[in-house]
């Protein structure tokens, strides 16, 4: 805390600077990174000053022998939200790679199985988006893919905020659904699969290089949502890393060059993420782990018929209330992600 108090300290006083001002592009990073400080530092302040409240009640509920049980049922439920609240801080601490404080770009892919699965896309989609209203996270649709009676067969999103890639990180990989099908007219149990993968959105600056020659662009016209401009023109955009053979494409935007930006940054967050992963394969065979690629790689199962479950293979954290998961409630696998990775030796 005294390390980030001193940094705050530097901010505002080069924030105070006139000539800061001088290049626009500096002054708001260095007020956004003040935000940030002074957002944390309350944060940590204030979880302090009900921890020393809460043992002020404490003290009183020992002596006060005519409402002791009111009491101490305040201070449950004041404690139970504290340890909620303080879990929610530490496990930013958890977080040190080098790009874990950025936004995030979420891509969910429909597996095979039609319909079912498609819908089990669009679910989780609508379950990332709760989350990050829930963080007070900005996300925006990049590209999406209907499927052709219901649901999604992709769809590519951004979540801004700090922190956003540090956490969502923890849920790429490939998700699984068992329910009774709203889509089978006997009302059997279903068994439905999506891919997620999530990417640091890094400025442009920072990312790894991309030459103009190693791309190759084409353009077509949007379709789906999206006001008058859709099927006008060709602003949709599709852009191929020929290296690699990653392809990304955005329509959402309502201009070419808005979405070929917008492709760009999702390529430049692709070809990182693609370097971390190597890196962690590398890591990975260096201490002897075996490391499995593809969509046999599971992650979670969320259970909702016979019985109700959520349970993260890889942590083995489990609720049985998928409801409130499906509704955007994914900090305790996150966090339990986080410690698992600390366990290992590293957060990856």
């Amino acid at each position: 805390m005294p390390a980030k108090q001193t940094e705050l300290a530097e901010l505002e006083a080069k924030s105070a600077d006139p000539d800061l001002w001088n290049d626009q592009a500096e002054a708001q990073k260095v007020l956004r990174r003040a935000d940030e400080l002074r957002s944390e530092i309350g944060s940590w302040t204030d979880l302090r000053a009900r921890a020393d409240a809460l043992a002020e009640i404490a003290e009183l509920a020992e002596t006060d022998a005519t409402d002791g049980d009111g009491l101490q049922a305040d201070l449950q439920r004041d404690l139970d939200a504290l340890t909620r609240d303080w879990n929610r801080m530490e496990g930013v601490l958890l977080m040190s790679d080098p790009y874990d404080e950025r936004p995030a770009i979420v891509s969910v892919h429909a597996g095979a199985g039609g319909t079912e699965s498609q819908d089990w896309a669009e679910m989780l989609l609508r379950m990332y988006l709760r989350w990050a209203e829930r963080n007070r996270f900005k996300t925006e649709i990049l590209d999406q893919t209907e499927g052709e009676e219901a649901g999604l067969k992709s769809v590519t999103f951004g979540v801004d905020g700090r922190w956003a890639y540090g956490r969502l990180k923890s849920e790429r990989g490939v998700h699984r659904l068992v329910r009774i099908s709203p889509f089978d007219s006997q009302k059997r149990r279903h068994t439905s699969f999506a891919l997620v993968e999530v990417m640091p959105e890094v400025d442009e600056a920072t990312a790894v290089e991309i030459r103009e020659e190693d791309l190759r662009v084409d353009t077509y016209r949007a379709s789906g949502a999206g006001g008058q401009h859709v099927n006008k023109t060709d602003s949709a955009v599709r852009i191929t890393h020929l290296p690699t053979g990653i392809v990304v494409t955005c329509q959402n935007e309502r201009s070419q060059i808005q979405n070929r930006e917008r492709a760009m940054a999702v390529l430049r967050a692709k070809l990182v993420e693609r370097a971390e992963e190597e890196r962690e394969v590398e890591m990975a065979q260096l201490r002897g782990v075996h490391v499995e690629a593809g969509w046999g790689n599971q992650i979670r199962s969320y259970v909702l018929q016979p019985y109700t479950m959520v349970k993260d293979l890889r942590t083995g954290v489990e609720t049985a209330n998928p409801t409130a998961v499906l509704d955007g409630d994914l900090d305790a696998f996150m966090e339990g992600y986080l410690r698992s990775r600390i366990g290992e030796g590293a957060v990856t």
